[in-house]
C-alpha cells in the first residue's frame, strides 16, 4: 500500500482504488474542521451529529471536482432539523449551517445517544435532499435531488446514486463526540464512499426503480433483474463490515481500514486532499448583497442603534454598516 504524508492525520479526503474489484473510492476524516463547524453555533448534540453526517458526505463528493468550483448539499424538510446547508469550495474550503426546531429536536431524539439511519431520518423528516456542482459563471450548474421520506442519509445518498448516476455506490458515515481531556469534548466525523466502476458498462447495470402502480403482466413489472457482479457483491460487503469507531477512532487511521478491509486484493491509496472550515463572507461581500436590496427594504434594516447589522449563517461572524456606507456603494454601482 502506497503511504503518503497524510496518514493519519485528520480533515483530510483520501482517494483509493482496489483494481481486482474494479472499485475506486476516497475515505474522508474530519476531526477540528467539523468540530469547529459546530461549535459556532452551539447545536444540540443530534443536531451536530446530523450536521457532521451532512458535512462528511459533502466532503466525499465534493472532493471529487477537479476544478476551482463549488459542491452544495442541502436538505429542506418538514422535520425538526428543517434546514441544512453544507458548501465544498474546491479544492479544500468546508461550511455549514442548520435551522431547526430545538422543542421538536428534544422530543425525536435522547441527548448522547448514537444516531443510525432511523433517527436521522426522523430528524429530517420529509422534504429533498439537493445536491449541487456550480462550475462557475461561463458553465452551467447541474443539480440532481433525491426525496426525503424518512431515511437518513446513507440511504438518500444510495438513491441519488442509483436515479442520477447511475453507478454502484456504497456509502458508510459516522459522527461521536471524543473526550479531549478533562471535560473538554470535541466532535469527529468520518465516512467512506466505495463505486463499482469496471470498464464493462453491462458489469455496471443496477436492478430496475420498483415498478410502482404497473399491473402484473406488464412487461415492466415482470423484467428479469439484472444478476449483481461478484467484485461488487464482495467490495460492499467488505465496506458493510466497517464499524462506526474505524471511521472517527483517531487510533485507526484511514491506510489502517483500508488495509484492513482490502488487505488480500490489493489497494492503492493516492495523495490525500487536506480540507479546513472557511467561510467565504467578508465584509465586501456582504456590503455587494445589501445593495441588491431596494432602497426601501434598506431602511427597514436600520436598527434602533443607527446602524444596518449582517449576521453570516455559516460562521455566525458578525458585520455592522453605516447605512451611508451601503448607499453610497449602492449609487456608484
Amino acid at each position: 500500500m502506497t503511504q503518503t504524508h497524510f496518514e493519519g492525520a485528520d480533515d483530510v479526503v483520501l482517494p483509493f482504488a482496489v483494481e481486482a474489484l474494479d472499485v475506486r473510492g476516497r475515505v474522508v476524516r474530519l476531526g477540528e474542521a467539523v468540530d469547529t463547524l459546530v461549535a459556532r453555533h452551539g447545536y444540540p448534540d443530534a443536531v451536530a451529529r446530523v450536521v457532521g453526517e451532512a458535512a462528511a458526505l459533502t466532503a466525499l463528493l465534493g472532493a471529487s471536482l477537479k476544478f476551482d468550483g463549488r459542491f452544495q448539499l442541502q436538505t429542506k424538510t418538514d422535520g425538526p432539523i428543517e434546514m441544512i446547508v453544507v458548501d465544498y469550495d474546491a479544492p479544500d474550503r468546508l461550511r455549514a449551517f442548520a435551522r431547526f426546531d430545538a422543542g421538536k429536536v428534544a422530543q425525536t431524539t435522547g441527548a448522547g445517544e448514537p444516531l443510525r439511519g432511523a433517527e436521522v431520518g426522523r430528524l429530517l423528516g420529509h422534504g429533498h435532499l439537493a445536491m449541487t456542482i456550480d462550475q462557475g459563471p461561463e458553465l452551467r450548474r447541474y443539480q440532481g435531488v433525491v426525496p426525503l421520506e424518512g431515511q437518513g442519509l446513507e440511504e438518500a445518498a444510495h438513491q441519488y446514486f442509483r436515479q442520477s448516476e447511475q453507478i454502484p455506490t456504497r456509502i458508510r458515515l459516522a459522527v461521536a463526540e471524543e473526550l479531549t481531556g478533562g471535560e473538554a469534548r470535541a466532535y469527529r466525523a468520518g465516512g467512506m464512499m466505495v463505486q463499482f466502476l469496471p470498464s464493462s458498462s453491462d458489469r455496471r447495470r443496477q436492478a430496475e426503480l420498483p415498478p410502482g402502480d404497473v399491473p402484473e403482466g406488464h412487461p415492466a413489472h415482470d423484467r428479469a433483474e439484472p444478476a449483481e457482479d461478484d467484485a461488487w457483491i464482495e467490495a460492499k460487503s467488505l465496506v458493510d463490515t466497517i464499524q462506526d469507531h474505524e471511521l472517527i477512532d483517531p487510533s485507526v487511521s484511514s491506510e489502517r481500514l483500508l488495509f484492513r478491509l482490502f488487505h488480500e486484493r490489493g489497494v492503492r491509496v493516492f495523495e490525500a486532499q487536506g480540507i479546513r472550515e472557511a467561510c467565504r463572507c467578508s465584509r465586501e461581500r456582504v456590503v455587494d448583497v445589501l445593495t441588491r436590496f431596494p432602497e426601501e427594504e434598506r431602511r427597514e434594516m436600520v436598527a434602533d442603534d443607527g446602524s444596518i447589522q449582517v449576521t453570516c449563517e455559516f460562521c455566525s461572524r458578525r458585520y455592522a454598516f453605516e447605512p451611508s456606507e451601503i448607499e453610497e456603494t449602492a449609487a456608484r454601482e
